[in-house]
């Protein structure tokens, strides 16, 4: 197995040819990413465990997923069921691998303490909801700031590490290493891939849902946030299944007796 370095454009294809597996079931992947979302969603409000918990099991959820855009585009049937194979592959590996994600991001946040007193921290760990002020506050804005610039080493280390683990049956440490190195290897075309999910995924929908809102009555709130939870169901499924593309793109299997 070897990390390749695309050319930059190819970023571009990546959310389009996600789209193009969503295409093959629809219904099926937004119905996946829905049930991920509440089942996070329920994990997340447990007392005191919560947060954590939904954390750990990131990596395996997010293997259920990439499984069931590698069926769906190699035409292979799927169940709903599939959500849960992220727990039959390497599943004790996923769930270090999960555990070490959480303990970097309590670290990392706790590092944003340093800088306005826990208050994203808090936030984030413990459910806090801060006032305007504190939101509006130099201290949390750097914090947010600090946290944006650690949180990127982190991202790129676990950006494929989930599968790396399930797929390749790497140990964690060097899932995350592989990871790292293949997202600096293709930082351009992640960039170029960024701009795509910002102009495609926020930019246009919010200007269109802005406009026919607008159309449709003087105070649409509750109309906006309709179709805006239709748009979701669309372009989220499409970004998840463009998170299997560029995997699928950037490693290639590599024949060791050649």
């Amino acid at each position: 197995m070897q990390a390749l370095t695309l050319p930059a454009n190819r970023g571009w294809h990546w959310l389009f040819d996600g789209f193009q597996i969503f295409r093959k079931n629809p219904l099926l992947l937004s119905m996946l990413v829905t049930t991920y979302w509440m089942m996070m969603l329920l994990i997340n409000v447990l007392p005191g465990i919560g947060r954590i918990a939904s954390t750990v099991l990131v990596p395996v959820f997010s293997v259920s997923l990439m499984n069931a855009c590698r069926m769906i585009e190699q035409g292979e049937p799927v169940t709903p069921r599939v959500i849960f194979s992220g727990f039959v592959e390497n599943r004790r590996e996923l769930l270090i691998l999960g555990a070490l994600y959480a303990a970097a991001n309590v670290a990392l946040l706790g590092l944003t303490a340093l800088v306005d007193g826990g208050t994203l921290f808090s936030m984030y760990f413990l459910g806090y909801e801060p006032s305007q002020i504190e939101r509006e506050s130099s201290e949390f804005l750097n914090a947010a700031q600090l946290g944006l610039v650690l949180f990127a080493p982190l991202t790129m280390a676990y950006w494929y590490a989930p599968v790396l683990v399930a797929w390749q049956r790497l140990p964690p440490a060097k899932s995350l290493f592989f990871s790292f190195v293949a997202c600096l290897r293709n930082w351009r075309t992640f960039l170029i891939y960024a701009v795509a999910i910002v102009f495609f995924c926020a930019i246009i929908p919010g200007v269109v849902l802005s406009a026919v809102t607008g159309m449709v009555s003087e105070d649409g709130s509750l109309f906006w946030m309709m179709l805006s939870a239709l748009v979701a169901l669309v372009l989220a499924p499409c970004v998840y299944a463009s998170f299997f593309v560029s995997y699928r793109d950037v490693f290639v299997a590599v024949d060791e007796d050649a």
